[in-house]
């Protein structure tokens, strides 16, 4: 393949032009926007970097889909098995959104911002569409539209430091996946204590996309005396985590008992939601295959550009949905849904890479230790 082909199709965020003077060398497209997926450095040299110092990151594709007024926490909670009750202004809630099959549509985070205001920070998937529809349908008196809201992310053990000199010291007081508000050129901006990495940091919801140039210019700035490059998500990290990627190990074939989020699913009737007797007759017949960590030999594996087949003997138990090369442990990882009787941390496996590769390996808890 030559490259992405760029066209107005293909939005641009407010931090591109920065992102190109900073030498992106690739992207990928996530809800129709430009993501940076590699920069000058090594996946390997930018994971070191990450979990060793702090980078910016350009992560407006994770479009807000705004719902307000006065039957919004109605449609909110139709949309989801966790219970949004619960939920306090200045919270961050992680969250799956089920169809009525209880297969996953998404799974962004949820701010509340008033108790008849949310926005949800959403994966690679349709939502706006999805709410829009279900409240028609359903009449409700809400607003649906996506605002003009661009995160940036702030991510590595040195991001607090960073961000306390440059918004202030009561940045330190936001609690994990809780927000608070910064003043930029004049403006009042969100802040969350939240990133799609394991090692600290936080995202601006920058309200106002002529405000972009200006807001990464001055984290740059305030960011070289604490080694701030440029970086993205870094799949090293994200497997070794175990965070999910919406589209790789979760569509909406898959349910959210399967994927380890039952934590985030009220089964016991007390809610009301689309997909609850779905999600209901899951639980009570139990699930038959679970996501698990998988760690298995050989030299650096390929992109896993497509789904490799996990084989216990001459059956298959799974398939690795991302998989990549971990300098930390000097082995391959990957994430993988394995089927019940063969899911079991331990269980020895054989995977089957897309270049004809075979490699013995072990199924892994997550995070991968």
């Amino acid at each position: 393949m030559d490259g992405l082909n760029m066209s107005r199709r293909i939005r641009r965020t407010p931090y591109t032009d920065r992102v190109e003077q900073a030498g992106v060398r690739g992207f990928s497209v996530v809800n129709h926007m430009l993501l940076p997926k590699a920069y000058r450095r090594t996946v390997e040299e930018d994971y070191w970097h990450l979990r060793e110092h702090v980078q910016i990151w350009d992560v407006s594709c994770q479009r807000q889909v705004q719902i307000s007024g006065p039957d919004a926490a109605e449609l909110m909670q139709l949309m989801t098995p966790r219970d949004i009750r619960k939920a306090r202004i200045g919270d961050c809630f992680y969250l799956p959104i089920i169809d009525a099959n209880a297969g996953l549509i998404n799974d962004p985070v949820m701010l509340k911002l008033a108790d008849d205001r949310f926005w949800l920070s959403i994966a690679d998937s349709d939502v706006l569409l999805y709410a829009m529809g279900l409240a028609l349908g359903r009449g409700m008196d809400v607003d649906v539209r996506e605002p003009d809201v661009s995160p940036l992310a702030i991510q590595g053990p040195k991001a607090e430091d960073l961000v306390a000199e440059l918004f202030g010291v009561h940045i330190r007081d936001i609690g994990f996946f809780k927000y608070g508000w910064i003043e930029f050129q004049g403006t009042r901006q969100l802040i969350a204590r939240s990133g799609y990495s394991r090692q600290g940091g936080f995202e601006i919801y920058l309200e106002g996309g002529h405000l972009g140039t200006a807001l990464w210019d001055a984290v740059w700035e305030a960011g070289q005396p604490y080694n701030l490059t440029p970086g993205c998500p870094n799949v090293i990290e994200r497997i070794e985590g175990g965070l999910f990627s919406y589209g790789n190990e979760m569509t909406r074939e898959n349910n959210p008992l399967e994927i380890g989020l039952g934590r985030y699913c009220v089964l016991d009737g007390s809610i009301d939601y689309l997909g609850r007797a779905a999600l209901q007759k899951i639980a009570a017949e139990g699930v038959t295959r679970k996501m698990r960590g998988l760690v298995f030999d050989g030299p650096p594996c390929p992109i896993c550009s497509k789904p490799w087949p996990v084989m216990v003997g001459d059956q298959q138990v799974g398939q690795i949905t991302s998989g990549t090369w971990s300098p930390r442990l000097e082995r391959n990882i990957g994430l993988s849904l394995i089927d019940r009787g063969s899911w079991d941390v331990g269980q020895v496996v054989t995977v089957h890479m897309q270049n004809g590769a075979v490699a013995d390996g072990q199924l892994s808890a997550l995070p991968i230790p």
